[in-house]
């Protein structure tokens, strides 16, 4: 039995983890860009939860953006999905299964484009929402009067322009957009674009004014693991027990962050965050970004090659071996924390460092170590040098932990090009390959040279960290030392 409006109530589930038949008379006030597992899983997620609440009371218009991939699964299902939570949370092991009906409908830009206008014309749109990728939201000098745009922001602006045209510039009609790519000030750098794109687009004077006074781009951080589809073993063990298929399922941890900048307007229109204070609507969300950025990217950057040379494939195995455990919290409490370079309440900081290493924990996940390897050098420099330079601007002393990361790092880019044209290192005879911007430049640093003078290189190289960490007192010595005691 296929998962649809017609077999609900053949379903074996709580009340609680079914809609609602009048959730599926609300109004459309949400235009999506992406169908994403991350889009499902969060934003989706909360204003499911809300309208289950009648606090929100809006569904969701999805647009399929890409030729790749199909909407029929979403037409087969009447867009429903099934959204299961599993993990740790607060010691605790959550178990949760709900059928989503945020969304209405799912329109491709290819072939519902016309459909999609019309959505913007909508009295009851109210909300954007876009997750396009990093990559999504950059600037293509194109005309917006193509069937369709080609890039999201020409997609925007040809939907804010409809809009703007048929509702005479009001005031009433602007709408809160919110993109969740991630990327640093993610709404400004969109509403720039958007702004430069009408620009090129040689846009009337009086749509420019619409634009910039009565449309509100927010930036936001979003902050969940959503896998995809649950493994088949606990795919077809849930589905049994509830009696129906879904082919649109997706398993989600228990933790959530969508941190969004905004002010009471925001909030009024974005009333779905009054049911979950996982949505938290504030002038500044530098504090999420921060504590996500350190705390939880920065932990997992500074682990990852240490627990791939230890031989560990995925964060759960490694969380299961004590001697990971005694490096990875002293490293998270004892040196990361104390040096984020932001102002931070100590309880909301160690609270949120449990948190992370409950998510670490969860079984239900599997986060590969190499999948966090991928652009490793980039991610060191944005993720860790920042708390490395401000641990030796408050306490001038070598951070053990620290060091042992960087060293592994430093072990695991001991690489070469191999016939295959990849980049692949080699620990205790198995091979791994690397994804890297800079992998050639350390596969050379390592041709014909002794461990002491490659490393030497590496951290006098300014273009990789943008400062010579050989002049932070005893740190080349302590990675040296520590290097060499990989094998």
């Amino acid at each position: 039995m296929i998962l649809s409006k017609y077999n609900l109530n053949k379903i074996n589930l709580p009340v609680s983890g079914l809609p609602d038949e009048q959730i599926f008379e609300l109004p459309e006030k949400v235009l999506q860009f992406g169908t994403g597992v991350l889009l499902r899983g969060l934003p989706d997620y909360f204003i499911d939860k809300a309208n289950c609440k009648s606090v929100f009371n809006g569904r969701i218009v999805v647009v399929k953006s890409t030729d790749t991939g199909s909407a029929i699964d979403f037409d087969k299902q009447d867009s429903l999905y099934t959204i299961y939570t599993k993990g740790i949370a607060s010691g605790q092991e959550i178990n949760e299964q709900v059928i989503c009906s945020a969304i209405s409908r799912v329109l491709s830009a290819t072939i519902d484009w016309n459909a999609i206008l019309e959505v913007a014309q909508s009295p009851h749109l109210q909300v954007i929402i876009s997750n396009t990728t990093e990559v999504g939201i950059k600037l293509v000098k194109e005309d917006i009067s193509k069937h369709p745009p080609v890039s999201y922001p020409g997609k925007l602006l040809a939907v804010l322009y409809k809009r703007y045209k048929a509702f005479n510039g009001s005031a009433e009609s602007g709408l809160v957009i919110i993109p969740t790519e991630l990327i640093i000030d993610n709404g400004k750098k969109l509403e720039s674009i958007i702004l430069e794109l009408a620009h090129l687009n040689k846009l009337e004077p009086a749509f420019m004014d619409w634009l910039e006074s009565n449309n509100r781009f927010c930036n936001s951080l979003v902050d969940r693991i959503v896998p995809g589809r649950p493994d088949k073993a606990l795919n077809d063990e849930i589905e049994a027990k509830s009696g129906y298929t879904d082919n649109l399922s997706i398993i989600t941890e228990p933790y959530s962050l969508w941190a969004i900048e905004g002010d009471d307007h925001i909030k009024s229109v974005l009333s779905f965050y009054e049911v979950d204070e996982s949505v938290v609507i504030t002038p500044d969300i530098e504090l999420f970004r921060e504590l996500k950025l350190r705390l939880l990217n920065g932990t997992h950057t500074l682990s990852c090659a240490w627990a791939i040379l230890e031989g560990f494939a995925t964060v759960k195995e490694a969380m299961a071996d004590e001697a990971f455990i005694h490096f990875i919290t002293p490293l998270m409490f004892n040196e990361i924390l104390p040096a984020i370079p932001y102002k931070i309440d100590e309880k909301v900081a160690a609270d949120f460092a449990g948190k992370v290493l409950d998510r670490f924990r969860n079984p239900y996940i599997r986060h590969e170590w190499l999948s966090i390897s991928v652009q490793y050098t980039t991610k060191i420099k944005m993720r860790v040098i920042p708390l490395l330079l401000n641990h030796y601007k408050l306490h001038n002393a070598i951070p053990e932990h620290m060091v042992l990361g960087f060293a592994a790092f430093i072990r695991f880019m001991q690489i070469k090009l191999s016939k295959e044209g990849h980049y692949t290192g080699i620990v205790n005879n198995r091979e791994y390959k690397v994804t890297d911007s800079f992998a050639e430049y350390f596969a050379t640093v390592w041709q014909n040279v002794e461990p002491n003078i490659a490393i030497h290189h590496i951290l006098t190289n300014t273009d990789l960290w943008d400062t010579d960490l050989t002049v932070l007192p005893g740190f080349k010595d302590a990675v040296i030392e520590r290097f060499n005691s990989f094998k």
